[in-house]
């Protein structure tokens, strides 16, 4: 896709050796956007986080990285996944995140589709999401994917289940 400000960002299936492009995007997010994304302070991920991150077999684990290609390197920008639900196989919680410096651009709505479409081309038609109530922009994101049929909130958080 061409943002309106120039850059192509292209979406493409992350493959489970790269540990780097979701170092990349994880770096590239603030503090209230991995507070925001892992529900409280997260300075690092462990080598175990990483491994669960990039489990990706395109079925019941799948992940998209958004990425921008400069002269002579490329930039992961944004990472969308999901995991289907063992007790449920047609949901999958559903993840997502943009480096700061890039949101707002519509790279999570790009990420959205394009993972929506993939999880139902493997049999999911629904996706849960939990956020804190405060992640408009998340919920907001979320409830554009389709109708909700689902809306719980648990303190400060907020599950929506979506029908695609």
């Amino acid at each position: 896709m061409t943002l309106q400000d120039g850059p192509i960002v292209a979406l493409r299936a992350l493959r489970p050796q790269e540990r780097a492009a979701v170092l990349d995007v994880f770096s590239r997010l603030g503090d209230e956007s991995r507070r925001q994304r892992f529900f409280g302070a997260k300075p690092r991920l462990s080598d175990r986080e990483l491994d669960q991150l990039t489990d990706v077999d395109g079925r019941t684990r799948d992940a998209l990285v958004a990425v921008v290609s400069h002269d002579e390197h490329a930039e992961s920008v944004g990472v969308a996944r999901f995991v289907r639900e063992t007790d449920d196989p047609e949901t999958a919680e559903v993840a997502f995140a943009v480096a700061d410096d890039w949101q707002g651009r519509g790279i999570g709505t790009q990420l959205a589709d394009a993972l929506a479409r993939r999880a139902q081309a493997v049999g999911i038609r629904r996706l849960r999401a939990s956020a804190f109530a405060d992640n408009v922009r998340s919920l907001a994101l979320v409830r554009r994917l389709g109708r909700v049929v689902e809306s719980r909130r648990d303190g400060p958080t907020v599950e929506l289940v979506v029908e695609l």
